[in-house]
């Protein structure tokens, strides 16, 4: 039983640290940049209006919107980030006019053009550009944005360019031909361009900076770092190390190690699982063959790198396009996560409590349910990338978020189904949450968890079609962060208590303390944490400062897991050669290293203001969501499979053979994807980006560059050893459910 002391002190850490959440939204909504009511050009003509700005987010998100390059850093990478490229562009625009060229010829001038110019041409053209740029035009009382002449014809001059881009595509930026299909659909996406441009190049009217905090770097129109982005790192780095110290010190002193691994079970008996226990296993076989449908498309959206349009000669962007085959490729892998993780859960729920009468009807209904989801979702989202909507998807087709592309309908149904999953696990822990008489006990934080499941993933409904920008930007990583980083993480680390604590790993109390531990560590730091995503959308310099300092605490509970790994490979190895629980324990251990490593290490590489600064929406990124995202979950995700599945299947039909060739497969072939491939292709963009800005990291000549390519080649070897773990883990499961229930005797 926890004391009321350490329970006080939890509930009220987890109340600071959201009230300190909420407190930065509200400074994200005041100081978002303004979209003006009116743009007008330098003779008072209007040339878009605020309608027009919503209209092009929505009709270009409805086609794909974060997965067609990057919007404000966040989304695709193989197209460029097109706040950075408008604004790049329109200061070579303006360039070109002051050296003394017309509109005609300023439309064609490049930055080799630029850099041909003698050092002090160079320097004088980016004064003033840098001075055109940075003034603020805006006035809040009449809503009104006034551009100068050489502003509107920039302006004009790049509508022209994007029309054209997205209407004929483009195989290096892997851009499929009619992505706007009228003059008017490519004005309005322009539009929308000009804008997130416009907040990103002009400076605050109460600041010295822009309202994205100088975020593109790009020296030609004056965005360089400031001073605060250096100072907080330094600031984030010197507490990481006190924070890695404290949580040692108090794990080594309070949650102890005597209890871990005293009791352990090597007795195995022949399962007997209940009827709704059976049910699951349709759960775990779907996820498993939505992972590998899932890493096919992770493939074939890697080779749009080295091939553009095409697959080996086959023109296939027109039926699969970059965006939908990069949507269905997060899709499918949140869907396996997510599905094993509910079926974890609804396995538990008899293990710890009982079996309802109509559990299992209950079980297989929701599934069905989410089947629905599943294909309308995706059907839904290649729809509307491919523009059966009419750039009006947002309902039926594709949000155009990533990790939230999911039109609103299927995820209004994800929820409902979420519901109907926490009353299922509900009506069977019931028993057992109302004979444990301590209310922080933990079948009760089982129960705590399972409801944040739901209610965090709702926070995807507090923004709609055509919300601001920054404000989307706040609530979706409310559920990207919060929800799939931090409260599923929650109801993980319960379940694997529970499940560790019953084959007598760890005992009750050591399972409760450290249940307590962990998630102190990760929502204390995870909950504010949330705002490191946020630096460039809009945000406060105050937000940055606290992004930057709780999202490299983040790091300090993944500094024990060396603890954990070393306590479990403890476990396997009292257990002997013949242990039942030896590869599911094998892979909560590679959940650790992958914590560590992908999370940890990688996922610390961005968090410093001063790193993303220059870091942000080029390929560091998925160096940390590769690790983590399926390193870390997709890992826990099939060692509850694997826990669940042990107490499901008979003993005969379990393939330790099969487990060996998956868990080295997979750990192998995801080390080695990151050491070819993501690595040096992260790290080759950062030189670029650092150097010239993300707006020459992201343009074709260094996104299809020949080393980028070749390292995308390089990585078909480690992509084939994945895919073995993978099947491997299939055909065990496949094997497993023929031997244990399909065969004849």
């Amino acid at each position: 039983m926890m004391s009321p002391k350490v329970k006080a002190v939890f509930l009220f850490c987890l109340a600071l640290t959201f009230g300190v959440l909420i407190f930065g939204g509200y400074a994200i909504n005041k100081e978002k940049p303004p979209i003006p009511g009116k743009v007008l050009d330098y003779s008072g003509v209007v040339l878009f209006t605020k309608d027009d700005v919503v209209g092009g987010q929505n009709y270009f998100y409805s086609r794909g919107g974060q997965h067609i390059g990057t919007i404000w850093g966040h989304g695709a990478y193989l197209a460029p980030d097109w706040s950075a490229d408008f604004l790049h562009r329109m200061g070579l625009f303006l360039a070109a006019r002051y050296k003394g060229l017309d509109a005609e010829q300023a439309a064609s001038f490049t930055h080799d053009d630029y850099k041909l110019l003698p050092p002090d041409d160079q320097a004088r053209l980016q004064v003033l550009v840098t001075q055109e740029m940075k003034e603020n035009r805006y006035d809040p009382l009449t809503e009104m944005l006034t551009l100068t002449e050489f502003q509107t014809e920039a302006f004009l001059a790049l509508t022209h360019y994007y029309t054209d881009l997205f209407q004929n595509g483009n195989d290096r930026m892997g851009l499929q031909p009619g992505i706007v299909r009228t003059a008017e659909e490519g004005r309005l996406v322009t539009v929308f361009f000009a804008w997130l441009a416009w907040a990103a190049g002009t400076q605050r009217l109460d600041a010295e900076h822009t309202y994205t905090t100088n975020w593109p770097y790009d020296p030609l129109v004056g965005n360089e770092p400031l001073p605060d982005f250096l100072i907080w790192s330094i600031v984030s780095v010197i507490l990481l190390i006190l924070g890695i110290a404290g949580a040692v010190f108090v794990y080594q002193r309070y949650v102890g190690l005597g209890d871990y691994g005293n009791n352990l079970k090597l007795d195995f008996p022949e399962p007997t699982p209940t009827p709704s226990q059976k049910a699951t296993l349709v759960y775990f076989i779907t996820a498993i063959a939505l992972f590998t449908l899932q890493l096919g498309l992770g493939a074939v959206t890697a080779h749009f790198t080295v091939e553009g349009n095409s697959f080996f000669g086959i023109p296939i962007a027109s039926i699969l396009p970059y965006a939908a085959v990069r949507t269905w490729h997060i899709q499918l892998s949140i869907f396996f996560i997510a599905t094993c993780f509910l079926a974890a859960g609804l396995f538990i729920g008899p293990f710890v409590g009982r079996e309802p009468r109509g559990q299992a009807f209950g079980v297989i209904a929701l599934f069905g349910a989410l089947v629905v989801v599943v294909l309308g979702t995706l059907g839904g989202t290649w729809l509307s990338v491919s523009g059966f909507f009419d750039g009006d998807g947002f309902m039926f087709g594709h949000q155009g978020y990533e990790f939230i592309e999911l039109g609103r309908v299927w995820q209004i149904l994800l929820i409902v189904g979420m519901i109907i999953w926490l009353i299922l696990v509900w009506r069977a822990i019931r028993p057992a949450v109302q004979a444990e008489t301590d209310g922080g006990g933990l079948t009760h934080m089982l129960l705590y968890s399972s409801v944040s499941i739901p209610l965090f993933y709702m926070a995807g409904l507090l923004y709609g079609k055509g919300s601001h920008l920054s404000d989307a930007e706040y609530w979706r990583w409310w559920v990207v962060h919060l929800w799939v980083e931090g409260f599923f993480e929650v109801f993980a680390t319960v379940v694997m208590a529970f499940l560790l604590m019953h084959i007598g790993a760890v005992s009750k109390k050591f399972a409760l303390t450290s249940v307590y531990f962990i998630v102190f560590l990760y929502l204390g730091s995870g909950v504010i944490g949330t705002f490191h995503h946020l630096y460039w959308s809009g945000s406060p310099t105050i937000v940055i400062a606290l992004g930057a300092v709780f999202s490299a605490l983040e790091v300090v509970p993944l500094s024990l897991l060396g603890f954990e790994a070393a306590h479990n490979l403890k476990i396997v190895d009292q257990g002997g050669k013949g242990y039942a629980y030896r590869w599911p324990i094998y892979f909560f251990v590679a959940v650790a290293f992958w914590n560590l490593v992908g999370a940890g290490v990688f996922g610390f590489l961005i968090n410093p203001p001063i790193v993303l600064y220059y870091a942000q929406g080029i390929n560091t990124t998925p160096i940390h969501s590769h690790g983590a995202l399926f390193g870390v979950y997709g890992m826990l995700a099939i060692s509850l499979m694997l826990f669940s599945v042990r107490h499901i299947v008979s003993k005969a039909s379990w393939s330790d053979k099969l487990l060996k060739w998956s868990f080295w497969g997979l750990n192998g072939g995801l080390a080695g994807m990151m050491v070819i491939s993501l690595i040096p292709s992260g790290f080759f963009q950062f030189y670029h980006a650092v150097k010239e800005g993300l707006w020459f990291a992201r343009s074709p000549e260094i996104t299809s560059s020949e080393f980028i390519r070749t390292v995308t080649w390089l990585r078909m070897l480690p992509d084939v050893i994945f895919a073995v773990g993978a099947f491997s883990l299939l055909l065990f499961l496949l094997r497993a459910i023929w031997l244990s229930f399909l065969k004849k005797s």
